[in-house]
C-alpha cells in the first residue's frame, strides 16, 4: 500500500524522541523527572508531530541471545549522562505514552504521533567476524549479522509487533537499518580500502529489507517499509559509501518493497555546507534504478541545526544559533517546494550531547530558535496551510 500525501502544502512533521517521559501528554501528572520535564513536556505537545521516529538499540536490547530482547528494560533517561533524569521502561513505555498522546489527538479531531521504528546495532552474538577494510577499533555493533542474527532479527520484529498489539499501538513504519552507508553502522563498507567496487554494505541491507518485508507481510496489516535511512554522503571513501553508489548497489527488487526512501540531511553552513542537496542527489539515484525508484516518495528522517558542520560542538552565543535556525529555514523552503518531499523529521527534540542538534538543551533549560521555527513549521503542516516565512522565526 502506498502512502498518502500530506493534506497540507509542507511536508508533514516528524520527531525523533525516545524519553518516554517527555512523550506522555502533558495532563498526565506529574512527570517523573521533575518539573524540567513537565515544561519540556507541553513544548514537544505543542509541535504537534504527524510522525514520532524510535531509535530501536538492537544491541542494547539483547545482549544474550537466549534471553528475548528486554523491550521493558529500565532506561535512566538522562542525555547520556546529562540530567535532569527521568527513567522509564524502555520502548514499552514509549509505546504506551505515544497511545495516549493518539488518543488525546483523536479527542481534538486531528491525527498525529505514528510511530516509525528505527533498528540498528548488532549484538555480539549476531555478528559476523571481521572482514574487508575495517578500523581496528570496530565493535561487533557496526558488523553484519551472521545466520544466526538473522533469525534473532527477524524475532526482534515479531516481538516489537507484537507489544504494539499488546499496548495498542499500530506500528506503521518500519527501517531495516540505520545509516547503512556509514561504516559506524555497517561495517566494512568496502572489501578493499582503496574505496573501490560495489559496496558490499549493500547486499547486507538487502538481507536485512527483506527479512523486514517478510515479517511485516506475515503480520498482516498495513506496515510500509521505511528503506534507505542514509547518511548524505556525497562521495565514497574506504569508510563510507556515497549514495549514488549505495542505491546503484541494490537488487531492483529491494528497490521495490517500499515506496518512501529516507535520507539524513543536516543544516551544515559556511565550509560544510554541500555543494548538491542530499535529497536532489537521493532522487537522482532512485530516477536512475527505474519505475519503483522513479514513484518513490522521500523522507528526511535526520534534519536539525547546530554547529556549521552539524554534530560538532556548537559554538557560543546567540548569533551562531540564529546563523544554524536560518540555514535550516533554507532547507525546508527547498523541501517545501518540492513535491516529493513528504515528511520532514527534527532530530532531535532534546540536545543529545553526542550529536548536539536538538531543539532544548540536555539540560532541558534552553530553548534554541530552532524550536520557534519548528513550532511554526508544525502548525503549517498540520493545518494545510502555506509554511510559513521561516526565517522570520529564528529571531
Amino acid at each position: 500500500m502506498r502512502p498518502q500525501a500530506p493534506p497540507s502544502r509542507a511536508p508533514a512533521f516528524g520527531i525523533t524522541e525516545d524519553n518516554a517521559e517527555l512523550l506522555w501528554p502533558p495532563e498526565s501528572g506529574a512527570a517523573a523527572g521533575g518539573q524540567a520535564f513537565a515544561d519540556a513536556r507541553e513544548r514537544l505537545a505543542a509541535l504537534h508531530p504527524r510522525y514520532i521516529r524510535l531509535l530501536v538499540d538492537w544491541a542494547a536490547l539483547q545482549p544474550d541471545g537466549g534471553r528475548p530482547p528486554a523491550l521493558d528494560r529500565s532506561v535512566g533517561g538522562c542525555a547520556r549522562s546529562v540530567g535532569p533524569c527521568g527513567a522509564y521502561a524502555g520502548i514499552r513505555e514509549e509505546l504506551r505514552a505515544i497511545a495516549a498522546q493518539q488518543r488525546a489527538a483523536r479527542a481534538q479531531g486531528r491525527a498525529g504521533y505514528e510511530v516509525v521504528l528505527d533498528v540498528f546495532g548488532t549484538p555480539a552474538w549476531a555478528a559476523r567476524a571481521p572482514e574487508g577494510c575495517e578500523l581496528a577499533d570496530t565493535q561487533p555493533f557496526s558488523r553484519p549479522i551472521n545466520d544466526a542474527g538473522i533469525a534473532g532479527y527477524r524475532a526482534l520484529i515479531r516481538s516489537l509487533l507484537a507489544l504494539g498489539a499488546r499496548e495498542g499501538v499500530a506500528l506503521p513504519w518500519w527501517a531495516p537499518w540505520n545509516e547503512p552507508n556509514d561504516r559506524v553502522f555497517v561495517s566494512p563498507q568496502h572489501a578493499s580500502c582503496a574505496g573501490d567496487g560495489p559496496s558490499p554494505a549493500a547486499a547486507v541491507y538487502a538481507q536485512l529489507a527483506r527479512a523486514m518485508a517478510g515479517e511485516l507481510n506475515a503480520d498482516g496489516g498495513a506496515h510500509h517499509l521505511l528503506l534507505g535511512e542514509l547518511n548524505a554522503f556525497a562521495s565514497d571513501a574506504p569508510q563510507r559509501t556515497s549514495i549514488a553508489s549505495f542505491v546503484a548497489a541494490l537488487p531492483a527488487s529491494v528497490l521495490c518493497l517500499g515506496a518512501v526512501w529516507s535520507i539524513h540531511a543536516y543544516a551544515a553552513r559556511d565550509q560544510a555546507a554541500p555543494e548538491l542537496d542530499p535529497v536532489a542527489s537521493l532522487e537522482a539515484a532512485l530516477d536512475r534504478r527505474g519505475a519503483c525508484g522513479r514513484g518513490a516518495a522521500i523522507w528526511v528522517t535526520e534534519a536539525g541545526a547546530g554547529a556549521p558542520h552539524p554534530g560538532r560542538p556548537r559554538p557560543p552565543g546567540q548569533e551562531d544559533e540564529r546563523a544554524g535556525c536560518l540555514a535550516l529555514a533554507a532547507q525546508l523552503d527547498r523541501w517545501a517546494a518540492d513535491p516529493r518531499v513528504q515528511a520532514v523529521f527534527q532530530y532531535s527534540f532534546r540536545e543529545d550531547p553526542a550529536f548536539p542538534v536538538g531543539l532544548i538543551g540536555a539540560d532541558l533549560a534552553h530553548v534554541y530558535p530552532a524550536y520557534r521555527l519548528w513550532l511554526g513549521y508544525a502548525r503549517a503542516s498540520a493545518e494545510g496551510a502555506e509554511p510559513p516565512a521561516r526565517g522570520s522565526l529564528c529571531a
